[in-house]
């Protein structure tokens, strides 16, 4: 009988170490919108004050180089939920939120978090932002998502006064043409497919709607995916949050802070409600920004990071990046080896044992067996970035940065570990180095999709207008736009 339960507990074992299958962990992953590098407390901000945020680092494992797969939001999430570079198929671009275009968001053979886990016995939710497509077969409860409290567009007004249209098609009686096509920003929230009312400035409502699903779940394996688009502009803060800012001087600065405090408050009570729940120690949480800060729009601090949201230098793609499991990830414990947003899916598959398809493999790995020590090799050998519209591709491989810019043939090349404000462009002096770099972006480009799948909002914004007010005429369905 015992050589029997033996073999029992040996076939629940999952491979590299793992957990039982029977004890499957929840996992939740927090991301922000637009944070700057330095505009949390684990990053070394002194102004911003995160301290709710700050124990996922400080109780977890931080990561001092945590990347994301694109310096823009919509095809940085892509790479996030499908753990592969978005690349491979053609989401090379913010979709246009265009509810008759069902190849503008995520396509259909593309599994995310939500459907990689939902064979594995797992209930996921997502919260806040979605923009990932706002065609019927696009949205997330069509998607594995058991449900969705939030916003199918890349962005939103924070004000529940704010939020007026039931269906963006009202937003087409407007003359000024501008108006018509921020008007998603101005829509109802939606829970799961029904327009909703509203009381509260937007992030508390998300981080309600967070704690509300733990509750519901906590005797279930869950998947949370708690997506708010602050510190996203409009910058809009309530006096609440503004009050609690007032030392910095008044401005964008102050907001922007307030904004982040929002989350902040949101993340401390998701953290308490795993607490209260007796379920922390069963529950993986992720913490980061989609991209880097966008200085300039929403007064965002990238600290000594290069660039900002959009780049390619280390201020578009370097973000606060921080993972937390107590009694499985190392608490206090300041990671310097790279990794990146593609390695979360990959985590949870790992650590559930969930197919992946063959045809589809990750570009992430499983990070457990390298914050746990039992891995000492890095995690990936060479990172890649790349903006088809701007003609830009980049890698990491070790300290080893280098960029292509290739409408004007701009090479450049930084050792990060020394340079990682990358002031010192080692291109003439260490050419070979660059050329063998070169060649493996060149490969790597290779495997991408040919051309972006879908018109990126810019470019569709003529056709946009045009298509909704056919969409209008054709039939009254509730859609985001």
């Amino acid at each position: 009988m015992k050589i029997i339960n033996k073999l029992l507990l040996a076939s629940l074992l999952l491979a590299n170490g793992q957990l039982l299958a029977a004890d499957k962990p929840n996992f939740i992953v927090i991301l922000t919108d637009d944070q700057g590098y330095a505009d949390v407390g684990f990053n070394g901000s002194k102004d911003i004050r995160t301290p709710h945020i700050d124990r996922i680092a400080n109780e977890g494992t931080k990561f001092n180089n945590g990347y994301v797969s694109y310096a823009v939001c919509g095809p940085s999430r892509a790479g996030l939920l499908t753990g592969r570079y978005q690349g491979r198929f053609g989401f090379d671009r913010n979709p246009h939120m265009d509810p008759t275009d069902i190849t503008s968001g995520m396509p259909l053979d593309e599994k995310m978090i939500s459907e990689v886990l939902k064979p594995v016995g797992y209930t996921s939710s997502i919260i806040g932002k979605w923009h990932m497509g706002s065609h019927p077969e696009l949205v997330p409860n069509k998607r594995g998502f058991d449900h969705f409290y939030g916003f199918l567009a890349g962005g939103h007004r924070y004000f529940p006064e704010d939020l007026i249209y039931k269906d963006i098609s009202e937003g087409l009686n407007q003359k000024n043409p501008k108006k018509i096509w921020t008007s998603w920003y101005y829509t109802k929230l939606l829970e799961n497919d029904k327009r909703i009312e509203t009381t509260e400035y937007l992030t508390d409502e998300l981080s309600n709607a967070a704690v509300e699903f733990i509750k519901r779940e906590k005797d279930n394996p869950f998947f949370l995916y708690l997506s708010y688009n602050a510190p996203h502009t409009p910058l809009q803060a309530s006096k609440e949050y503004l009050d609690r800012n007032l030392h910095i001087p008044k401005g964008k600065r102050r907001t922007y802070a307030a904004m982040i405090t929002a989350v902040d408050d949101g993340v401390g009570r998701v953290l308490a409600t795993l607490d209260e729940l007796g379920i922390d120690d069963n529950t993986l949480v992720f913490f980061l920004s989609d991209n880097g800060g966008p200085e300039s729009k929403n007064a965002s601090d990238n600290g000594e990071l290069r660039g900002h949201k959009g780049d390619y230098f280390e201020g578009g793609i370097h973000v606060p990046f921080a993972m937390r499991w107590p009694g499985k990830v190392p608490a206090g414990q300041v990671y310097n080896n790279s990794v990146s947003s593609l390695d979360i899916l990959a985590t949870f598959a790992g650590l559930t044992n969930a197919p992946i398809a063959k045809e589809r493999p990750l570009d992430g790995v499983n990070l457990m067996p390298y914050v746990t020590g039992e891995n000492k090799e890095q995690p990936h050998e060479i990172l890649f970035w790349r903006n088809f519209d701007k003609g830009i591709v980049a890698a990491r491989r070790g300290d080893n940065k280098t960029i292509l810019f290739k409408k004007n043939q701009q090479k450049h090349l930084y050792n990060l570990d020394k340079d990682l404000s990358e002031t010192s462009n080692l291109y003439k002096t260490k050419t070979e180095t660059f050329n063998k770099q070169q060649a493996e972006m060149a490969s790597w480009e290779s495997e991408l999709a040919d051309k972006p799948a879908f018109k990126g909002l810019i470019m569709a914004k003529k056709a946009h207008a045009k298509k909704l007010k056919e969409y209008k005429n054709q039939n009254k369905k509730q859609i985001e736009s």
